[in-house]
Parts: structure tokens; sequence; C-alpha cells
């Protein structure tokens, strides 16, 4: 059942399900909470309570929002850790994943781990030998297609490049879903603003985390040359002994959609081990 909070002169909504320790589920920019449709199950069924939550602007959350920023969608993210009873493990996809990173950094009382799946946490930059990588020369072009016209039309071509190979089986519902939300007055403007909001404010807390992180890299992400490396600089920039990077061999830059089986058993490892060092 969808519930509401309001925040910050807004209204995000969410879906809590299932007893136990709190993990909360952000996805990214031009999405909605259904990204994470078959890992939250598994995650309830591992004894975990898990609150999927539309960002700002997205899915059945209100629209008329100040910024966009992952500052701003930070305090979302604790708003909702605070009103359901944390701490919590807080697990953020692309821009989420920087929002996440921020929420651990500033209350670090709340967030007893993230988890970065594909995340958009440094300040960015291309060097010339990165556009000779294909993947990557698709997937820019179409993503600041898409951001910079607000074209539907460019972001359904840019999600086919994000999700390398085969399609999951609800790729036609998916896309459906997504194309319909996008529609929706202010929508694809949140999704602009989102684009345009850089990372650099997400990076400057990466050194104050003080608790445990997983980042997870797809290695045909589309949204870099490398990954790997960039999720190496992620977990590099972190106090030393934080943070952890897995790789999903195949896997686009929506790994818990297209992998959700190899993404929930990284999670669950992950917090397992975490549970054990507490």
């Amino acid at each position: 059942m969808t519930e509401y909070l309001a925040v910050d002169g807004g209204t995000i909504a969410y879906e809590a399900t299932g007893a136990g320790p709190l993990v909360v589920l952000a996805h990214g920019m031009g999405d909605s909470r259904a990204a994470y449709r078959a890992v939250a199950p598994e995650l309830v069924a591992a004894g975990y309570r898990v609150a999927a939550v539309d960002l700002r602007g997205c899915g059945e959350s209100s629209v008329g929002w100040p910024a966009w920023s992952r500052t701003a969608i930070a305090g979302d993210l604790l708003a909702l850790v605070r009103h359901l009873g944390g701490p919590a493990v807080l697990v953020g996809h692309s821009v989420s994943g920087g929002a996440a990173t921020i929420a651990a950094a500033r209350e670090p009382a709340l967030i007893s781990a993230v988890v970065e799946l594909a995340p958009f946490t440094r300040a960015q930059s291309v060097r010339l030998g990165d556009l000779r990588v294909k993947r990557f020369r698709r997937g820019m072009l179409r993503l600041l297609g898409a951001g910079v016209f607000g074209s539907l039309p460019l972001w359904r071509a840019y999600l086919d490049v994000a999700y390398p190979g085969a399609k999951p089986a609800h790729w036609d519902e998916r896309l459906g879903r997504i194309e319909s939300l996008l529609r929706e007055p202010g929508r694809m403007k949140a999704m602009q603003g989102m684009g345009r909001s850089a990372p650099a404010d997400a990076g400057a807390q990466l050194g104050g985390v003080r608790c445990p992180v997983l980042v997870v890299m797809g290695t045909l992400d589309p949204d870099w040359a490398d990954p790997r490396a960039e999720g190496a600089a992620v977990v590099d920039a972190l106090p030393a002994g934080l943070g952890r990077l897995e790789m999903i061999d195949g896997a686009g830059h929506y790994p818990h959609d297209q992998f959700p089986d190899r993404v929930t058993a990284l999670v669950l490892g992950f917090l397992g081990e975490k549970a054990v060092r507490a």
C-alpha cells in the first residue's frame, strides 16, 4: 500500500513491507520504486523491513520541489528513516547512490550501512580516450540528449543501451510504466533537474562516511568508459576499510533490475557481514 510523507514542502510516496531491520530502497532519475520490484520481496523474505521510495518528482511523489540535488534527496531519505524509525540501510541507485552517501555522512546514527548501485557520487570528467568506447559514446549522447531536450524517445533509446544484452521478461511493462510517468506534468522536468545536478556535493562527503559501504557496478554500464575504475574510485575516497566493490558481469546501469538475484545475494551477504562485525 502506498503511503505518503510530507517533506520540504512536497510529498514523497513509499511502500513499506516486512518486519525486522529497516532497508530503504531509492531509485535513479526518471524512474520509480518499481525498479526494485524483484529485489524488495527477497529482502523481506530474508527478514528485513523494506521501504521502497519514489524520489521527489518521481513515481507517485509530488512534482513541485525547489531543488533536485543529491543533498536535497538525502534530506528526503533521512526524513523517511526518521519517520519509519531508524537506523536504516540505504540502497541507492545512480543519483540516489550519491544521496545515500550524503545521508550517511550527515546522520551517522541513522544510517547503519550504504549500498551504492552504479552510483553517480563523484564529480565526473570525460577523457578523449573514453569516447573510443562505443558503449559509453552511445549512452552519453542519448543521455545528454534526453536531459537537454526533455526527449522521451531519447530516454527510451538510452535505456536500451543501459540494459545490454537480453532484456528482462517484464521489459515492455517496465518501459510502459516509465513512459507513462514521464508524460505526467512535471516529471520530465524532475528528471532533467536531477540530470543537471552535479555530484560534487556527494563526492565531498565520501570521506565523512562512517558506516560500511558496498558499491556494485555492471561491467557493461554505458555511463562510464571504465565502470570498474569508477567504482574503485568511490571506494578509495571512503575511509580505509569501509568500502567494497563488486562487479556484475554483463550488467548495465540497472543491475538491480537486470540481474536482481545477483544484486540481492550481494546485498544480503554484505548485510550479514555487517551484522557479524557489529
